[in-house]
């Protein structure tokens, strides 16, 4: 079975019979032991008796601890465990969390971030009143490995509802996180799961269920992504595979918009993504002295896009990386979006 599916993945409805809870909490693993323990202390405070809600960690075959062990610890019971026979890939652990999920809500939480206080209730109170929402998902916060927070994501509305033009204003750029979102199954089902690429598959996603259905949203902050150092030491960034596949999102995009806004909707993604590879490019040097990575970074980015605010960025990396200057300060800034 290929790790990256070629089209959607099929997800098979709930067999008749089967006792269904409102919600399912799915948690995706792999290599994130360290994490974990915060991850599941921040479902259980908050969890919904076993009926309602059912709580699963799937383990894409982790080897950094006993994944198992440490959920019994936590879970005390509460807590299934699902492990993967062997490591399946991103895309596949997440098409298993959906089909192993009975619910008729899903929640995938990654292992490493963190859902904050009143998080499900407030996904119940948007659905409950927005009927004909096939998702719904919240503002959120930027945290690094100490889970202290680094920055918030800015506001999509100031009233929770209905995401106003939520096809066109989701298919510009990734403006949530997997933590954040909340989907009907009956969704997947009609939709299918994750495909393509693993990095900004999730993005399509999003974007093809705006096609089909109202998405809710509350400006609450109400879920937690988790920065660290992992996420910029990957082949993704030294290769600019994540450029690349981003680059595949936008034009897999397309199908799903208005004719009419097809060309402004791509070129508005491809600068705002070209800048953020410049972003990386940053991330590149100042986290890890990469400098292979920078210029592949770089290049890529030049394809995507060019304007002067781009070559006023790399002049001044560059720089930096000719003087050696390896500290960074970043601006504190009230809001920042990535």
């Amino acid at each position: 079975m290929d790790r990256i599916p070629l089209s959607p993945p099929f997800i098979a409805p709930v067999s008749d019979g089967v006792r269904r809870p409102r919600w399912s909490v799915m948690i995706p693993a792999f290599n994130c032991a360290g994490f974990l323990v915060e991850t599941l202390e921040a479902v259980l405070a908050q969890a919904l008796l076993p009926d309602d809600m059912q709580i699963e960690v799937v383990d894409d075959h982790s080897t950094d601890a006993d994944v198992e062990a440490l959920v019994r610890n936590v879970g005390k019971g509460r807590i299934a465990y699902f492990r993967q026979s062997e490591n399946k890939g991103s895309l596949r652990n997440f098409e298993t969390c959906i089909n192993r999920a009975k619910g008729h809500f899903i929640h995938l939480l990654h292992g490493d971030d963190l859902i904050k206080p009143g998080y499900y209730q407030a996904m119940d109170e948007l659905f409950e009143n927005y009927p004909q929402a096939g998702a719904a998902f919240c503002r959120y916060e930027y945290i690094g490995e100490s889970s202290k927070r680094l920055y918030f994501r800015d506001a999509e509305m100031k009233e929770a509802g209905i995401l106003q033009d939520a096809l066109l204003l989701l298919a510009g750029r990734q403006r949530l996180q997997f933590c954040t979102i909340t989907v009907k199954r009956e969704v997947y089902e009609k939709l299918g799961a994750f495909f393509g690429v693993d990095y900004g598959e999730d993005w399509e996603m999003w974007v093809r269920i705006a096609r089909d259905y109202p998405v809710a949203y509350t400006p609450q902050t109400l879920a937690s992504y988790r920065l660290h150092l992992a996420s910029i030491s990957g082949r993704s960034y030294a290769t600019a595979k994540n450029l690349k596949d981003l680059q595949w999102v936008m034009q897999t995009i397309q199908q799903y918009l208005p004719e009419t806004e097809k060309e402004r909707i791509l070129e508005q993604s491809m600068k705002f993504y070209a800048h953020y590879g410049i972003k990386i490019a940053n991330d590149l040097w100042y986290g890890l002295r990469n400098r292979q990575g920078v210029k592949v970074q770089v290049r890529e980015a030049l394809r995507m896009h060019r304007d002067w605010l781009m070559y006023w960025k790399i002049s001044k990396l560059y720089t930096k990386m000719a003087l050696n200057i390896t500290s960074f300060i970043p601006r504190r800034n009230k809001a920042q979006t990535v």
